[in-house]
């Protein structure tokens, strides 16, 4: 019972990585439709920025992996 707790808390950070990477993109067309002309700039930290917010939902899906297989 307490692995699939710790499991699910593990994942949880899915939802954190959702959360984040939605305001991350909301404030990036914001800040594109004020500076038009900084649009390649904008772009390119958002998608920085994005591939770091997802890289850390898979690590916590591949901890609830592994926490489901190794300490069941």
């Amino acid at each position: 019972m307490l692995v699939a707790i710790g499991a699910a808390v593990a994942v949880l950070t899915g939802l954190g990585a959702g959360l984040g990477i939605s305001l991350a993109t909301g404030k990036a067309v914001d800040a594109i439709a004020r500076q038009p002309e900084a649009e390649s700039k904008i772009t390119k930290i958002l998608l920085l920025g994005g591939a770091l917010a997802e890289a850390t939902a898979i690590y916590g899906f591949v901890i609830g992996i592994l926490i489901i297989l190794f300490m069941a």
